[in-house]
């Protein structure tokens, strides 16, 4: 039966693969630039951004010349922010101490920064053929379905128990075309809802589909409810220009830039919290005169909804005590400053009514 696995995706695949520019390529820095977009990331919206990065930074040593400015002007909108700052990091290892080439096997990729065990594996198959499985959502939810697999497949025991599986169905020596077979397979026929098992190509071997159960797997663990976070911003205009500031490196939205601001404490009004955040981060006072907009955005772990409010200085000028970095910006050139969602909304809508 694995053999009978394998044969008839790859012949599937040999006729329905779905067209994705990194497919034309077979050299690491292609491959490896798709699956970091993919990763949390619809494949229709990576396309125009895969297109474009490759416009920008054609090589590795093109992305390992660039500096972080401009990397995260290239992902905005990616969101993550974090896999395109460990993608100019891991570009300028491979350049300062690989030779400028990526390393085949998965054991050594998996060293870089931020490549994971799926990563590397996927990198390896697909760019050197080496014998590696892959283990995505898409993946999941096939062997779950195909075999039937009782363990929650979001817990380390159901991960280790389709890992081992996903091995063993390993077609040796065709781990590139057999891969993205069942990744596609996942995502265009297998899919969480509504599977066409009529036209999947594995469907007089798989077990749901047999005893009509398709809908009960993947088993999943519960997840917890999603925390909501209150924001507040401030607008700060002064001699024709707003206030800005960058987020540290590390961490969520790390060397994005945004309107000041931060969390609402307990018991705290929007305005009340504006007046506390600002002198926390930029240790001057500020007077919150009128709200300016509400903007709402969802992360994975948590939502957040936001208001900004105009502010006035009240005193000393301000100082980058949190932030990395504050500028004074003409509006019409906030959107050369990388943002993340919100701020970018902010951004916008600022410039939209200046003109």
């Amino acid at each position: 039966m694995n053999a009978e696995f394998g044969r008839r995706l790859i012949s599937w695949y040999a006729i329905h693969a779905r067209p994705m520019p990194w497919r034309s390529k077979t050299d690491a820095y292609s491959i490896w630039v798709s699956e970091i977009m993919l990763q949390q990331t619809q494949v229709n919206t990576v396309i125009p951004y895969y297109e474009s990065w490759m416009r920008k930074f054609p090589t590795v040593q093109a992305l390992a010349a660039a500096n972080e400015h401009e990397v995260l002007n290239a992902w905005e909108g990616l969101g993550y922010y974090s896999r395109a700052r460990n993608m100019l990091k891991s570009a300028r290892i491979v350049i300062e101490n690989l030779q400028g080439q990526f390393p085949s096997s998965a054991a050594d990729l998996v060293k870089l920064p931020g490549i994971g065990r799926y990563t590397a594996a996927a990198i390896s198959s697909i760019a050197f053929g080496a014998n590696e499985a892959v283990l995505d959502g898409n993946v999941k939810r096939v062997l779950s379905r195909v075999f039937e697999i009782s363990e929650e497949v979001n817990t380390p025991e159901g991960e280790k128990k389709l890992w081992l599986l996903a091995a063993e169905l390993l077609p040796k020596g065709e781990a590139s075309a057999y891969n993205q077979a069942v990744m596609d397979l996942g995502a265009t026929i297998c899919t969480p809802k509504s599977p066409d098992c009529t036209g999947c190509p594995v469907n007089s071997i798989c077990s749901s589909y047999k005893n009509n159960s398709q809908d009960n797997f993947p088993v999943m663990r519960e997840k917890q409810p999603v925390p909501h976070i209150n924001v507040v911003a401030a607008i700060i205009r002064q001699n024709g220009l707003v206030l800005i500031a960058r987020r540290p490196s590390k961490g969520l939205l790390g060397g994005l830039w945004e309107f000041p601001g931060g969390k609402l404490e307990e018991g705290e009004s929007h305005a009340e919290a504006l007046v506390r955040e600002i002198r926390e981060e930029l240790g001057c006072d500020v007077i919150a005169t009128r709200k300016c907009g509400d903007y709402r955005h969802a992360y994975t772990h948590f939502k957040v909804t936001l208001e900004a409010w105009f502010a006035e200085i009240n005193g000393d000028q301000p100082s980058a005590l949190e932030a990395s970095e504050i500028r004074w910006v003409k509006i019409e050139d906030l959107g050369n400053y990388p943002m993340g969602k919100i701020d970018r909304s902010i951004s916008n809508d600022l410039m939209k009514n200046e003109k």
